[in-house]
């Protein structure tokens, strides 16, 4: 059945792609990015967090055991808090850091840097409850529940078969010391936690891969949208064709003007043609008056049929002029001499004297 203009049936156009990205429509998974924080979180704390344990135990050792307190006025109490702050600041504002450039970075890589003022603006629309009421109740708040419900049971299977791999050991745990015991709890909370961590990146890794097809749905346009489109970036398809018309009538009647002063026109044979013009008495060098290509080209031609305007096939002057020399500059000098060799023949077709020419 041939596409209708209500069916989406075509690509977005760079165009339609720019303004969903100027009104802050990308696609991006939230879970990948609070994956991703779990598990960089985690894994800091794995490497990181032995340090920040024993500061914390050598902190509390000094404070709680040692000598008595023989003062305990105001400055001994800010003394304290300000040397508890500093060393807590040392300790965990790297690991603060390190989360923060892991949250920055899963968010960087969904979307880009995206700067949309227009989403802070408040707007009444976002509050009204029945379209509040439309977006609980949707196919996609649907479906975002049922997905969650997955995650709950997969975030439980993963925590079980790494709990039940542990029952023995756990078991045993009467027969250790409370220091040993929390060693090992602790070790084996954050390695259960990095194992959710990495079912949930696979599953977030999943949801991005989704968003972004559906939001390559979203933009798919009709063929309508794709006219309309054209047309408002190019203008009414009537008067672009008017204005190529006036240009074209222009373009032709400069040539009308300029082709019957040119002394050869240079051919290739039949796709470019230039237009040359010499006069030693005030030029310095030949200067190409007119070019053209196609149309332009038959054009030129003609004009020099009509004024008798000698017509020399050299296919190799007349592609490097066409692409060197804009009209109305003379030649360059590495041209020179094949343009001198061009003029010479005419004149000597012609039965005229041919000038000296100054450039040489």
């Amino acid at each position: 059945m041939p596409d209708q203009d209500g069916d989406k049936t075509q690509d977005p156009t760079p165009h339609r792609r720019q303004k969903a990205r100027e009104e802050g429509q990308a696609a991006k998974s939230q879970d990948l990015s609070s994956a991703v924080l779990l598990l960089a979180g985690t894994l800091i704390l794995l490497t990181a967090g032995r340090s920040v344990t024993q500061f914390v135990a050598d902190y509390s050792r000094r404070l709680l055991g040692g000598d008595p307190w023989v003062e305990a006025d105001v400055n001994f109490a800010v003394s304290v808090w300000n040397g508890t702050i500093a060393g807590l600041a040392g300790e965990l504002l790297p690991v603060f850091g390190l989360v923060l450039v892991a949250a920055v970075a899963a968010n960087l890589a969904q979307v880009g840097f995206m700067f949309v003022p227009k989403k802070v603006q408040p707007e009444l629309s976002k509050i009204d409850p029945l379209k509040g009421a439309k977006r609980l109740f949707s196919v996609q708040s649907v479906a975002r529940l049922v997905f969650g419900l997955f995650k709950v049971l997969v975030v439980a299977a993963v925590a079980y078969f790494a709990l039940y791999g542990e029952k023995d050991t756990i078991l045993g745990l009467a027969a250790l010391s409370v220091g040993e015991v929390t060693v090992y709890m602790t070790q084996l909370l954050l390695w259960t936690t990095v194992k959710i961590g990495i079912a949930l990146l696979i599953l977030a890794i999943l949801d991005y891969g989704f968003q972004r097809w559906k939001h390559e749905q979203d933009l798919r346009m009709t063929h309508q949208e794709v006219r309309e489109e054209m047309r408002n970036l190019e203008g009414d398809p009537h008067i672009a064709a008017r204005r190529k018309a006036v240009q074209r009538k222009l373009a032709m009647d400069r040539l009308s003007e300029a082709v019957p002063k040119a002394d050869v026109v240079v051919t290739n044979p039949t796709e470019l043609a230039i237009a040359i013009q010499y006069e030693p008495e005030k030029m310095d060098a030949p200067i190409v008056v007119a070019k053209g290509a196609g149309v332009l080209a038959q054009r030129i031609r003609r004009l020099a049929l009509e004024n008798g305007i000698p017509i020399v096939e050299k296919k190799p002057l007349a592609q490097a002029l066409y692409r060197e020399v804009d009209v109305g500059k003379p030649v360059p000098h590495q041209r020179y001499a094949a343009v001198a060799e061009v003029l010479a023949y005419v004149y000597q077709l012609q039965g005229r004297e041919a000038p000296s020419a100054r450039a040489a």
